[in-house]
């Protein structure tokens, strides 16, 4: 059995959240600078066994993409003809930060460790994650 994989995109960094091998848990696996995104993603296939893999989708409240959506479509891009063979899938994220730091709030961090705008995108990721798992 894979993991499936989730990506909170962003264009200075990328949080990322995996599953346990039978896709019950999600849990945050770390934030990855975007420019080393793909090479960190080749490194991590190779390591470990992905069968998805989840894209935040941000959308305005509208239903119209966000401006940050044209950056996520050049990664896609990139992603899709670096691993072919790997399913992609879109996840809408929106509230997704801020549901992270009211999450960061909840479980009683302080408040210079929720300004970790790193933790708040791995959270996110994780977030994107389970709205997938349990939909």
């Amino acid at each position: 059995m894979g993991r499936i994989l989730a990506l909170d995109y962003g264009t200075k960094r990328t949080g990322v959240a995996v599953t346990d091998e039978l896709k019950m848990i999600a849990s945050g696996l770390k934030t990855v600078e975007t420019l080393e995104l793909l090479n960190f993603l080749n490194t991590y296939f190779q390591d470990e066994n992905v069968e998805r893999v989840l894209v935040g989708e941000p959308k305005r409240m509208n239903d119209m993409p966000s401006e940050s959506e044209v950056h996520i479509q050049e990664f896609l891009k990139k992603f899709s003809e670096m691993f072919p063979e790997m399913p992609l899938e879109r996840v809408d994220e929106r509230f997704t930060s801020k549901m992270a730091v009211q999450t960061m709030i909840d479980s009683g961090l302080k408040k210079k460790k929720r300004r970790d705008k790193a933790l708040v995108d791995e959270i996110s990721a994780t977030i994107i994650l389970q709205t997938w798992l349990y939909k």
